[in-house]
């Protein structure tokens, strides 16, 4: 095995494809051989520069989805071998190799799976899985609204609440086709938040009480009628900033609301809380992977060296699904 690849890296002069050291697994990490990898809307950040604390800077590799074959384990990983066809979230998956928590790294579910459809699995799972159920406290006949939901999470987040038995399911899109693809993954209404009339229209939905749970992607400008359009009690999640890290907040009408605002983010996370995550996605999510409940539809594959063509292809926000990477 060659002790260099191939590689998308954050440099001073913006993301370029390079040849860099290989990495090796630590006793608890794995490798693998990079066969696909998916973007994430966070690789953005660190591509600008723009990530915190130790996902950023120069010579990051990008990359926090990826799927291939095992090359090598640790010393203390057990149930993992080389050969094994495994999908993972880890860092460095813009890449020939890449390393991977052994609690981040899960069997491809389905032979027929394609490299791409398998590394667009794990960070919209956990992520989604860990809002709704484990932050959201979804209930089963609950009602549930996801801010953004024509991106690749978005879409498992639908897919996932109707799984799991949420009574109405309202997904959000500002784009007139995405929007119109929302039912095809679960949504029940679907509405456009530049609409004046969106709020009501996901009141009406639910009989006058608003949401029992929002999962918001957004943030920003949107959240005073994120508000108004969740019930008394109910619960919003931030998962995303899209639409602004900061904006005017109504406070009285979340008092008035007793809504419970909940903020999540993977960045102040340790490797047990993050093990703990997947485990619980896992036990309550995978044999319905398995049996080929979830998935993401690819909108885009990109080789490698075109890493920079498809970062500016997310960030042109016109895809459908997950863009990906083939190596």
């Amino acid at each position: 095995m060659a002790d260099t690849m191939r590689a998308a890296v954050v440099t001073a002069d913006g993301v370029q494809v390079r040849e860099v050291p290989r990495p090796a697994p630590g006793p608890e990490e794995v490798l693998v051989r990079v066969r696909a990898a998916t973007l994430n809307r966070a690789d953005l950040g660190v591509a600008a520069g723009h990530a915190h604390g130790a996902m950023g800077g120069a010579g990051t590799i990008l990359g926090l989805d990826f799927a291939g074959e095992v090359a090598a384990v640790g010393s203390a990983v057990t149930g993992i071998k080389p050969g094994d066809r495994v999908t993972c979230s880890g860092a460095g998956g813009y890449a020939e190799y890449a390393v991977a928590d052994m609690g981040r790294v899960m069997p491809v579910p389905d032979r027929n799976m394609s490299w791409e459809q398998a590394a667009a699995l794990p960070v919209a799972l956990g992520t989604m899985h860990d809002a709704l159920v484990m932050n959201g406290r979804l209930a089963k006949g609950e009602s549930v609204m996801i801010l953004g939901a024509s991106s690749g999470v978005g879409l498992m987040a639908l897919q996932i609440a109707k799984f799991l038995g949420a009574a109405t399911v309202v997904g959000t899109s500002t784009d007139a086709g995405r929007r119109a693809r929302l039912a095809e993954f679960g949504a029940d209404v679907a509405v456009d938040t530049k609409d004046a009339g969106w709020v009501d229209q996901v009141l009406a939905a639910t009989g006058g009480k608003g949401v029992n749970l929002v999962i918001d992607q957004i943030s920003g400008g949107t959240i005073n009628a994120a508000m108004k359009a969740t019930a008394i009690l109910g619960r919003i999640v931030n998962v995303g900033r899209l639409g602004g890290a900061r904006a005017e907040f109504d406070f009285d009408l979340h008092a008035t609301r007793r809504i419970a605002y909940i903020g999540v983010t993977h960045r102040t996370r340790s490797r047990e809380e993050i093990r703990a995550e997947y485990a619980a996605m896992r036990r309550d999510l995978w044999a319905a992977v398995q049996e080929g409940r979830f998935g993401i539809p690819i909108d885009k594959v990109f080789p490698l060296d075109q890493a920079v063509e498809a970062l500016a292809h997310m960030k042109a926000n016109q895809h459908f699904g997950k863009i990906a990477l083939s190596v």
